[in-house]
């Protein structure tokens, strides 16, 4: 073992060695990997070993894409093959409309990634399966390449191809230690010796907080106990001729499929149970959790009428051990937030069928600085400090019970609920609102009519959307108000602060005090990394304003930014709150209530910003409108939020004054084209692909992404942003569906919903340049059914913004 590396990797199971793997295949030899037994002998060497390309967004689908593919080239290797049975095929049951409506976004979601997937019947499903039962069923997703691999063969297999290509790797080496030097290395402390390195990968499986331990980081991942049983050999498997394929039912909560000439059944009991969270034996090895079929008792009744083979069949062995979940479900892979050399594979809840991709994924990160995908899905940023343990808990075991339902449009589980809150929740919560969830804040999706109406998840169209409809009417009539809370706010001051922003945006800069400007900024190769609005307050004061789920990930970027002096960065996240107040009557509202201020467009522009007092409470007013319409943001800090909030509404009644959610604020900012971070700014596309071209200023002397930039010059856009409008009366299309031209995929959907203000069924998304031209006609695929649409202007709703500047 030498004394320096440059990446250690902590952790040998299928995410650890598919790292080491593809660091090699980056370029990268001068890695190793550290390992306290010997390879797979955490959560890896018992997986159930599913390998499917079934996900919920475009990334993953991508990286199962690459694991298949990945998989099946190391079980061809004739001198160390791989029991690996690809293209078995399998089938996700379905029971109700909803899945099947699920299902059907699916497929389209798949095809913009090259993958393809079919929805059959009841009747299909029973002939591709003689061993169920068709009660209940409706049909199901079939997977033609889904599939099962032996893991400990393939974890080996990728640290042969590792060793092969130069990487080492040191079994039976406990870490015992981790600090970091002034310099920014890192000291591995094994009982085998000390490692100096640049970068360190945890990678640490169920061990994974023991690790975080070492770094002072507490890491939102715990572990679910879970169990499968392996049967004893059926009848009908044999008389079948060939492999039955893997099924997942989620109306009955398990899994199968084929071992040997028997079954492996696994379940998602209701009464599950966390392992692991007091701590775990040093000693726990290849090792089992005590059988506890008992927990199981309520799902196999169930699961027997669906597959009547099992009542007549003996189990040979149970299987019950740790596998790890993350507060939401997906693994967290990527750079570690408040640390340039960190990096995480951890939380793998299906980490072999996945593990091939994720190591391909964070290769590219840490040789690269990003993947050619958007990772934002598994980006470790994505959680802030309401994901504790006992959060992380909740939401895991929510998630657990929950494995094959897919989250349904706009649906916002209740575990783990009141994480963030304002002062003003319970107000809102009286005045009827439907909350959903924003980085663990709980923000307003509109406002119920009558206490007991049902808010219906659905794909297609529900009374919901009439209720939506009511409140962009009000606002676009009279005023509304909302709250925008989470909002990532960042004050920058300094003698530096001006010189410094300006250099690392793309944009310009405010440079008059009391201006607004919209800023983007860029990754290394030129693709967009975020988006904020940037307030000037003073000649070294500005306020930086962000998505709520970017506040991690915006903050880390700025902090590798950082000059050694002349700025200071402070978080105000949550210590202020908006209320946006917008609408026609806008400005007389809030007159009434601070008459000190002279509200009219003279005194008070489009894009400046002062501070107020609404009656007596403290605001920054911003006037900014993300509706379109003439409006202002209110920045008030929160110990004064209620007291805000009660004299506007107590004076609103006056004008009229409606209060409206998320889901109408989304419906008007797609009118105006405005876009959604994560939604339609991806870091797999640069700002011109994205239709930015207004705001990047290619003049200026330089700026992170500008030499990526300029060398693309000339070079033909992979994708273009552009606005659609589709014929569909039924649904709005949903994000990752495919649109199509000429008989072929040309692009994907970034953001939909329908535009009450124009009338029209609205769609963002990236296309191929080649159909990128207003009035080039399109299909968009909505609910397994192509509708006619058509490229359209980027904003449909006042495009002189003659309502904005009033």
């Amino acid at each position: 073992m030498k004394s320096h590396y440059r990446v250690v990797v902590i952790g040998g199971g299928i995410g650890g060695c598919s790292t080491l793997y593809h660091l090699t295949k980056e370029g990268w030899t001068d890695v190793c990997l550290v390992e306290r037994n010997e390879l797979t002998s955490g959560t890896t060497w018992h997986s159930a070993a599913q390998v499917t390309n079934f996900g919920a967004v475009q990334t993953m689908v991508g990286l199962k894409s690459h694991s298949i593919k990945l998989y099946k080239e190391l079980s061809e290797d004739l001198e160390h093959p791989i029991n690996y049975h690809h293209a078995t095929g399998g089938i996700r049951l379905a029971s109700t409309q909803d899945h099947l409506d699920g299902y059907k976004h699916f497929i389209s979601l798949a095809k913009g990634m090259g993958v393809d997937f079919e929805l059959i019947d009841a009747e299909e499903c029973a002939k591709r399966h003689p061993l169920i039962e068709t009660h209940e069923l409706m049909g199901g997703l079939w997977d033609p390449l889904d599939g099962d691999i032996d893991p400990a063969q393939l974890t080996q297999a990728l640290a042969r191809a590792a060793r092969k290509a130069g990487a080492e790797i040191f079994r039976n080496c406990p870490v015992e230690n981790i600090y970091q030097k002034p310099n920014g290395e890192w000291v591995v402390q094994t009982v085998n010796g000390d490692i100096t390195c640049e970068k360190v990968v945890n990678a640490g499986g169920y061990r994974v907080n023991e690790i975080g331990d070492m770094l002072g980081i507490q890491y939102p991942v715990i572990s679910m106990e879970h169990m499968y049983f392996l049967t004893e050999a059926i009848p009908e498997i044999a008389e079948f001729g060939k492999r039955v394929p893997l099924l997942r039912d989620p109306l009955d909560d398990f899994y199968s499929r084929q071992e040997k000439d028997g079954l492996l059944v696994g379940i998602y009991e209701q009464r599950c149970k966390t392992w692991g969270m007091d701590g775990i034996d040093p000693n726990f090895v290849n090792a089992l959790c005590p059988d506890d079929l008992d927990r199981c008792l309520d799902n196999m009744e169930r699961v027997f009428q669906r597959m009547p083979c099992l009542e007549r069949t003996g189990i040979r062995s149970i299987i019950n051990d740790p596998i790890t979940y993350s507060a939401d479900g997906n693994p967290l892979v990527g750079k570690t937030p408040g640390f340039d050399n960190l990096y995480s594979i951890i939380g793998l809840r299906a980490g072999l069928g996945e593990g091939g991709g994720h190591g391909k994924i964070l290769a590219e990160i840490i040789v690269h600085g990003e993947s050619e995908w958007d990772t934002w899905a598994l980006d470790p940023a994505r959680f802030t400090r309401h994901a504790n343990t006992e959060f992380t808990a909740r939401k895991a075991v929510e998630d657990y019970q929950n494995e094959f339902r897919f989250h349904m449009p706009h649906e916002a589980r209740p575990a783990g609920r009141l994480a963030k809150t304002t002062p003003i929740y319970s107000t809102l919560k009286e005045q009827g609102a439907e909350f959903g969830v924003v980085n663990g804040w709980e923000r307003a999706m509109f406002y119920k009519p009558t206490p007991d109406f049902e808010f219906k998840h659905s794909f297609r169209f529900t009374e919901t959307d009439k209720v939506v409809a009511a409140e962009v009417k009000a606002v676009t009539e009279k005023v509304g108000i909302m709250e925008v809370n989470g909002f990532s706010r960042f004050e920058i001051k300094g003698p530096k602060a001006a010189e410094w922003l300006d250099s690392i945006m793309c944009s310009n800069v405010p440079k008059t005090v009391g201006r607004i400007g919209l800023c983007y900024f860029l990754t290394d190769k030129g693709n967009v990394l975020g988006e904020a609005t940037i307030t000037k307050l003073s000649e070294d004061t500005f306020w930086y304003g962000s998505a709520a789920a970017a506040e991690d990930k915006d903050m880390d970027w700025l902090r590798t930014q950082l000059p050694d002096e002349g700025v200071e960065l402070t978080s105000l996240t949550n210590t202020h709150t908006i209320l946006s107040i917008t609408g026609p009557k806008a400005r007389d509202l809030l007159a009434s209530l601070s008459p000190r201020t002279d509200w009219s467009h003279a005194a008070f522009p489009w894009l400046t910003a002062k501070p107020v007092f609404i009656e007596h409470g403290a605001a920054m007013a911003l006037r900014v409108s993300f509706s379109g319409e003439l409006g202002w943001e209110l920045h008030i800090p929160n110990e004064q939020l209620l007291l805000v909030h009660t004299v506007l509404t107590e004076a609103g009644k006056k004008f009229g004054l409606t209060p409206f959610g998320g889901m109408a604020l989304e419906s008007m900012r797609l009118e105006k084209g405005y876009r959604h971070w994560k939604a339609d700014l991806l870091t797999e596309f640069d700002p011109f692909e994205s239709s930015l071209d207004r705001f990047i200023k290619m003049d200026k002397p330089d700026f992170p992404g500008k030499a990526a930039l300029v060398a693309k010059q000339g070079q033909p856009f992979r994708k273009k942003f552009v606005t659609m409008i589709v014929e569909c009366e039924t649904a709005t299309s949903h994000p990752g569906d495919s649109i199509y031209a000429d008989g072929k995929v040309i692009g994907t959907v970034s953001s939909a919903a329908y535009g009450y203000r124009v009338g029209k069924n609205i769609i963002m998304g990236f296309i191929d340049p080649a159909y990128a031209e207003e009035g080039q006609a399109l299909e968009i695929d909505i609910i397994g059914q192509p509708y006619p649409g058509v490229v359209t202007v980027d904003c449909l709703f006042d495009p002189k913004n003659e309502r904005v500047r009033s």
